[in-house]
């Protein structure tokens, strides 16, 4: 024994695979049928939910005419329906789903701990503390600040600089998973306070605006602020597709993946990173809307039958608990919400149920 305590993993271990390999040049993978047919399943239902939200309104459209329109081959009247009315808002809970999902997934995978999320991080509380802040405090450099990048820009860099904070604070030689969480919830405890700090002692005309914002919500989404997540996303999803590939052994332990050549260090930088400015991007344009990031990959893991947060499949499993979410906000219910009500609604019994199952879990290893 050298004296290194090995923590033992929430997660179960992988077992050894018996699925067949699939080498396309220097790229191989594991063929897994049911992963691919969950994942087909998920991405049939983000399509259908994603229409129906659009068809559903004071304008209600058959499904048929609004896939007609949304592959250009709709009547005019009900391409201004779709397009410049409803498609804003239905792109940006896709796209919004999807980073949360995503970034959920590799939080969660890197800190080996199912309760690790933007969220719990603090990265969605330090994105709404800049944003409640140039709400709140009018003129001077506040001022010019949301003239020039605008308050989605100042969220975005709100999230990212509340990010580095607590990977940096986290850092001894490596980033543990349980002082990532540890650190993270005290930033976010310290986020928090500084929100309310500055929400009591604002006017209530902007105390109003602030709200609304924090709150979450996918409403008048204009198609700026849908082009600028979406292309952000695409950004650092195709960054997280390329270190992806190098992740698979981190799961082994990280010794094993140094023995197999990852440099893991790096590879856990890079997505931290990643995850980071994915959660960041969802809230400079939606708000900092609540516990999907912690439930879709919890999900997506149950449903693909996976030891770890499946990446594709929590995105999906995002877009579609954030976009259905939106959809029963707006129509099921007596009055309007915010997504953001309904979202925590839906994780807030479903955080309770993890930690009962972590501490069940606890009870059986002790």
């Amino acid at each position: 024994m050298n004296g290194t305590e090995v923590k033992p993993s929430p997660f179960p271990e992988p077992k050894p695979s018996a699925a067949p390999g699939v080498r396309l040049g220097r790229v191989s993978f594991v063929w897994r049928p049911w992963i691919v047919a969950v994942t087909l399943v998920l991405a049939a239902a983000v399509f259908l939910v994603f229409c129906l939200s659009i068809a559903v309104g004071d304008f209600p459209l058959a499904l048929p005419r609004v896939i007609a329109t949304v592959f250009g081959r709709g009547e005019q009247v009900d391409e201004f329906v779709v397009m410049e009315l409803r498609m804003p808002r239905a792109l940006a809970g896709l796209v919004v789903g999807i980073a949360l999902g995503v970034s959920g997934a590799i939080t969660q995978s890197v800190a080996r701990n199912p309760l690790a999320s933007p969220d719990v991080l603090g990265i969605t509380g330090g994105a709404g503390t800049v944003a409640v802040f140039l709400v709140t405090v009018s003129g001077g450099a506040a001022a010019a600040v949301v003239s020039s990048v605008g308050l989605s820009g100042a969220a975005l860099a709100g999230g990212l600089g509340t990010g580095l904070l607590v990977y940096f604070l986290a850092w001894r030689r490596g980033v543990d998973g349980f002082r990532l969480i540890l650190i993270g919830i005290s930033v976010s405890a310290v986020t928090e306070a500084l929100t309310t700090w500055l929400l009591v002692t604002a006017d209530i005309r902007d105390v109003a605006r602030a709200q609304a914002w924090l709150v979450g919500s996918l409403d008048n989404r204009s198609w700026d602020e849908v082009r600028t997540a979406t292309w952000c996303t695409l950004a650092l999803l195709a960054v997280v597709a390329t270190a992806a590939f190098q992740f698979k052994p981190m799961h082994l332990g990280d010794e094993v993946a140094a023995g197999l050549g990852v440099r893991y260090k790096r590879v856990r930088a890079v997505l931290l990173l990643c995850a980071v400015l994915l959660a960041a991007a969802a809230v400079s344009a939606a708000g900092p809307v609540p516990f999907v990031a912690l439930v879709a990959p919890q999900v997506a893991m149950r449903l693909a039958k996976c030891p770890t947060p499946p990446l594709v499949a929590s995105g999906l499993v995002g877009a579609l608990l954030l976009t259905g979410a939106d959809l029963v906000a707006r129509t099921a219910l007596p009055m309007a919400l915010p997504v953001g009500v309904v979202t925590a609604a839906i994780g807030g019994p479903f955080l309770v149920y993890l930690l009962v199952r972590a501490n069940l879990a606890g009870q059986r290893a002790g």
